[in-house]
């Protein structure tokens, strides 16, 4: 799929019923959606940035795109689809074969919790090889998932919780695998973990959450781009 010159924003939410579970797909959310941005998508006079993650990428992009302004043009792909779906996989492709991009910020942990952590252990490294496939001269940095403001997710639904036990286990699972690649790691988990106030509900940030998570998202890449 040939993507659009000029400013592109491709935005698709797809509802799924509910449905015996399929053993050859994984277990899906109620709804599952996708948000491709592409900005300056013309235009070639800066290097690339693209943030691959959920809702909490795509909360704190605008403010990375800002304090990126001048040294690069920033592009967004926001999914729900769990590190274990091959949809997920189908999307990165989609965005790497129509744009070149120097450096990919990529996160997934926040969804999926009907599956467990050896699904999302086994999943993980394909979706790196995915976007080393499809954009081998990119350098990459993986991105921590961040905290929930009360550490814990809704209660009486056993398979599907979410918790911070949670989410620190599928750090350290990612942790493990792109240190044995040699990928960077911005800890967004660290930068705002223990700190509420931080948050807008459970899972999302507020604004000045979001720009603590660009700030450190934007360091990072800086120490990447090239001149």
């Amino acid at each position: 799929m040939l993507l659009l010159p000029l400013s592109l924003a491709a935005v698709c939410a797809i509802k799924i019923a509910a449905a015996e579970p399929d053993t050859a797909l994984p277990s899906r959310e109620s709804i599952e959606w996708c948000d491709i941005w592409i900005s300056h998508a013309n235009e070639t006079k800066l290097p690339r940035v693209l943030l691959i993650g959920d809702s909490i990428v795509r909360d704190y992009y605008p403010e990375v795109e800002k304090r990126l302004a001048g040294k690069s043009f920033v592009a967004r792909l926001a999914t729900s689809r769990f590190v274990a779906d091959p949809v997920l996989h189908k999307e990165i492709e989609l965005v790497l074969e129509g744009t070149k991009f120097d450096v990919i910020v990529f996160n997934n942990g926040m969804h999926g919790w009907q599956h467990s952590e050896a699904k999302y252990r086994e999943a993980f490294p394909k979706i790196i090889k995915t976007i080393q496939a499809h954009a081998p001269k990119a350098k990459l940095i993986w991105a921590t998932t961040t905290p929930l403001r009360d550490g814990k997710g809704v209660t009486g639904h056993t398979k599907a919780e979410y918790s911070d036990e949670r989410i620190a286990a599928r750090n350290a699972l990612a942790e493990e695998v792109v240190a044995a690649r040699t990928i960077e790691t911005v800890d967004l988990n660290a930068a705002v973990q223990g700190r509420p106030e931080l948050h807008s509900d459970n899972v999302h940030f507020n604004g000045q959450g979001n720009q603590i998570l660009a700030a450190q998202v934007c360091a990072a890449v800086a120490k990447l781009l090239p001149p």
